[in-house]
């Protein structure tokens, strides 16, 4: 994703999709391996009612409704059949999955799902990491199942513009296999804390700053006492 792409910071529909399209590209980034069956069952069910649309229009330009309404209700018919399943696909199959793929090391999949409620600006991810069985005989295993959010303010700034480090910040210090993958960029919880709390972190230096000046006057009082010792020995 270009650092340059900008959107309407008050279009929820762009900040999602913009966010969406930044995953894959980060994370292919990281040699994960994407698989693309969700997408390419989606896109063959849509480019199959495009066909026959446009097949229903060729054979009525040429041969007349008359000679081809039978026809013609049979596509209308799969045409809308194509479209209601490619609806289905997308709500009951892929459920708002926008990244499916491997670990480098191929031991892992993983799946990422994304969502943001009308009106809010916060992000919804639910990612799922599954170990990956060689064996098709064993059971599949359970996958692990993350949930977490953030705004999408932290990515982007005041003119809509799309900052790549931080939104990456997010994810690798949120998923262990992503942040395992790239160590630079992950945050500790405490530091995130910090840096989602400027009061607390004026409150954290401001008692460091009190501590290291009572420190001072604590050895000044002491040294004074020494002194004070020696002349009247």
């Amino acid at each position: 994703m270009s650092q340059s792409s900008k959107v309407s910071i008050y279009n929820q529909s762009d900040l999602k999709n913009t966010s969406d399209d930044a995953i894959p590209n980060y994370l292919n980034s990281l040699k994960f391996k994407q698989i693309h069956f969700l997408a390419d069952v989606r896109l063959a069910m849509g480019y199959g009612a495009f066909l026959i649309a446009c097949a229903c229009f060729a054979w009525d330009y040429y041969l007349g409704f008359e000679k081809t309404k039978t026809w013609t209700f049979a596509a209308v018919g799969c045409y809308t059949v194509l479209n209601y399943g490619m609806m289905k696909w997308q709500k009951d199959v892929e459920r708002g999955q926008v990244y499916l793929g491997t670990s480098p090391d191929g031991k892992k999949e993983i799946s990422i799902a994304t969502s943001s409620k009308k009106h809010s600006h916060m992000y919804n991810l639910e990612i799922a990491i599954t170990d990956v069985i060689d064996d098709a005989s064993k059971e599949a295993p359970k996958p692990t199942i993350t949930k977490v959010e953030r705004s999408f303010t932290n990515w982007f700034d005041e003119s809509g513009l799309f900052v790549a480090k931080p939104f990456q910040e997010f994810l690798a210090s949120s998923v262990p296999l992503i942040g395992k993958h790239d160590p630079k960029r992950v945050i500790t919880s405490s530091q995130t804390l910090l840096d989602e709390n400027p009061e607390l972190l004026d409150a954290v230096l401001g008692a460091s700053i009190a501590s290291t000046e009572g420190g001072a006057e604590t050895t000044g009082s002491v040294a004074a006492g020494k002194k004070g010792s020696k002349k009247r020995k």
